[in-house]
């Protein structure tokens, strides 16, 4: 089994030029750091005796890339994972887009889910629900199935119902799924404005226009030039005076779009100024 942090840099490179060769994805402006630590987890976790070994494995074995996808891009999450991020949604934003005759929100690189629901389930409480779509998009497909299924641990209900409750949430948190012994079904009325499809943030483009955009601890596993770029998406995705959200320690402040956003208190959410 290989020795953990044995993989060298330039193997690293040697791979994402691999898969993007062979399956044309560009993890090339990923943080180096963070996709070796990530590699070298790959290989502990599946016993690979050499780096040859594992790059053997990703090039000739398309369903193998699909683990390999998972493992460098899944990103752990919760439902209403930081309350006062969504009690600053739910006193602060959802407001202002209940003006809107047609609310639609992109929770990108959504993961398995949990921020999609949560956001649901503010909509509901707000009574904007009907009147709302949320895109859901994450470049891993296997992600979106457990998202679509609905169905989560239920040993993590617990600390979503705590988080939920914190967030200014006033029900009882199990009105919103049922148990059913090791899992907890969520209700289906959550998944009905509900759009799940896979988006690449390297190299897909803009596909609708937004009036909130919310992608939270995505962009720290991006360089610098990358987290640009996919700034310069969000912008061309928002609608003049819509809002970004991004995660605790993600900023605008050194990107050049800063100068159009202002942001909202001490939350990491900016809205956009009127400008074209």
């Amino acid at each position: 089994m290989l020795e953990p942090n044995i993989v060298l840099d330039h193997e690293i490179e040697h791979l994402i030029r691999d898969v993007h060769e062979v399956y044309g994805y560009d993890f090339s402006l990923y943080s180096k750091a963070s996709f070796k630590r990530r590699v070298n987890r790959i290989c502990l976790i599946d016993k690979f005796t050499s780096f040859a070994e594992l790059r053997y494995k990703i090039v000739n074995n398309p369903d193998y890339l699909k683990r390999f996808i998972e493992e460098i891009t899944v990103n752990v999450t919760e439902m209403f994972r930081d309350p006062h991020f969504f009690k600053a949604l739910r006193e602060k934003v959802l407001p202002q887009l209940g003006t809107y005759p047609l609310i639609r929100i992109w929770v990108a690189g959504c993961s398995t889910g949990e921020e999609a629901y949560s956001v649901a389930i503010l909509l509901k409480e707000a009574g904007l629900y009907n009147k709302s779509l949320i895109y859901a998009t994450d470049i891993n497909p296997s992600v979106l199935e457990t998202a679509r299924s609905g169905i989560f641990p239920i040993n993590q209900m617990k600390i979503y119902s705590e988080n939920y409750i914190l967030s200014g949430g006033e029900k009882d948190f199990s009105d919103y799924y049922t148990a059913n012994y090791d899992s907890a079904r969520f209700d289906k009325s959550l998944k009905e404005k509900m759009i799940l499809s896979t988006h690449n943030l390297v190299s897909d483009s803009s596909f609708n226009s937004f009036q909130l955009i919310i992608c939270r601890n995505v962009l720290i596993y991006f360089d610098k030039q990358l987290q640009e770029r996919v700034f310069n998406l969000f912008d061309d995705s928002l609608e003049n005076l819509g809002y970004l959200a991004l995660g605790t320690k993600e900023t605008l402040r050194f990107s050049r779009l800063q100068k159009h956003y202002q942001q909202l208190d001490d939350q990491k959410i900016w809205k956009k100024a009127d400008h074209n």
